[in-house]
């Protein structure tokens, strides 16, 4: 098949966002680069707790699919019945997280932007830490409302913003995943109530691995009765697909009717929340995982300290590697490839300009060995480009 030409303005937004003249992006491996094989360490995964390939959990899902077939694909909005699979989990959830109500969706992205756009009123400021996840930014500009920006995890900012711009929706993620820091979340919301203010908080990548039986940061620092939403995206611990927002049940029951992203979606399917019901399960009753993931967390974080790279932000399983422009990315990327590590490739919009960054996303499956041969591959890659010893690859370009 051969394409039309793109007009003169899409060729040059597309040529923009590509390394070269072959239409290689940066941050994909293409035939010829490195690939991963066995015995690699690889750590581009969100499965935090090791339970993508957990046979109990295929197991309960193939079960469920082979008796009641994979249910019917369609939007929650004409499904009124109060006995079925999504109900149940939904209330579980609920109860787990210390919340009255939970609604289930088809993606963390589909919760956040749903959340931000049913109940930010057109032209209402909603307050976001400048590293919010981009969901959340979608949000807003689905709703039509205000982006007020804050600093990072800086109270006294958003106290100053909200004094110019009034009460509307604080947002922030309790656990943020470019650079793995947990969220001051008491002072946050301390001035947020201040000034009358709704606060959201996106659990998605401290759920499962943080709380009493992975119910997240907000529960384990006893602040679940402040919180007004909670998001969570089932992608990361629950190694799943699907989306969660949790809060009182009359804010859920009108989430679920105005949310478009709710009304507009098909629903997870049957079978997928045999899944969930087993790998939360499984989170409760094996403890251990989430031990091993902080213990895994931090004896690489340490070692990659201990060689004078820049980790200090890392407060939970995302280690970030700031590598700067495109090329000291792909350059840094490429070899640690050859010594067979494996991160995700961070750029543009996803990091400021010229921050682009290399992401280990440690987990629980992960062993002493596997951990060691990374920290010596990225002293021997930052040696190997010439960059300046005992510093962050974003301090100097490769030669």
């Amino acid at each position: 098949m051969i394409a039309p030409p793109d007009p003169a303005f899409l060729d040059a937004h597309v040529t923009r966002g590509l390394e070269d003249e072959s239409g290689r992006h940066c941050a994909k491996l293409v035939l010829g680069d490195h690939v991963p094989k066995p015995g690699d360490v690889v750590m581009q995964s969100n499965d935090y707790l090791a339970l993508a390939n957990d046979r109990r959990i295929a197991e309960a899902k193939a079960k469920a699919l082979l008796h009641y077939g994979h249910g019917d694909a369609i939007s929650r909005v004409f499904a009124h019945h109060r006995d079925d699979p999504h109900r149940r989990f939904e209330q579980r959830i609920a109860k787990l997280t210390q919340g009255e109500d939970a609604a289930l969706v088809m993606s963390g992205y589909n919760a956040n932007v749903g959340l931000i756009e049913a109940f930010a009123a057109p032209g209402s400021p909603v307050y976001l830490d400048i590293r919010a996840h981009a969901s959340l930014w979608s949000g807003v500009s689905c709703g039509r409302a205000a982006a007020v920006p804050f600093r990072h995890n800086n109270a006294d900012d958003l106290k100053r913003k909200i004094a110019q711009s009034g009460p509307g929706l604080v947002v922030i993620d309790s656990l943020y995943s470019t650079n793995g820091k947990i969220a001051p979340l008491a002072d946050i919301i301390s001035v947020a109530e201040d000034g009358g203010c709704v606060i959201v908080v996106d659990e998605t990548h401290s759920f499962g691995t943080h709380g009493p039986d992975g119910a997240g940061l907000v529960v384990a620092e006893g602040l679940a009765e402040k919180v007004h939403f909670r998001t969570v995206g089932l992608s990361k611990a629950m190694a799943a697909r699907g989306g969660v927002v949790i809060g009182s049940a009359r804010n859920i029951e009108f989430y679920r009717y105005e949310a478009l992203s709710m009304i507009f979606s098909t629903s997870v399917l049957g079978y997928e929340i045999a899944g969930f019901d087993k790998t939360l399960d499984i989170i409760a009753e094996e403890p251990e995982r989430t031990k091993r993931l902080h213990s895994n967390h931090a004896y690489l974080r340490d070692g990659l300290a201990a060689e004078g790279f820049e980790v200090g932000e890392s407060d939970s399983q995302i280690i970030a590697l700031v590598t700067g422009a495109n090329s000291a990315t792909k350059a840094f990327r490429d070899a640690l490839a050859k010594r067979g590590v494996f991160g995700s490739v961070f750029l543009p919009p996803a990091t400021p300009k010229n921050k682009s960054l290399i992401r280990f996303t440690v987990n629980a499956g992960l062993y002493r060995e596997d951990l060691d041969r990374t920290i010596a591959a990225c002293a021997e890659a930052r040696d190997e480009l010439g960059l300046k010893p005992g510093a962050s690859p974003c301090l100097a370009e490769a030669a």
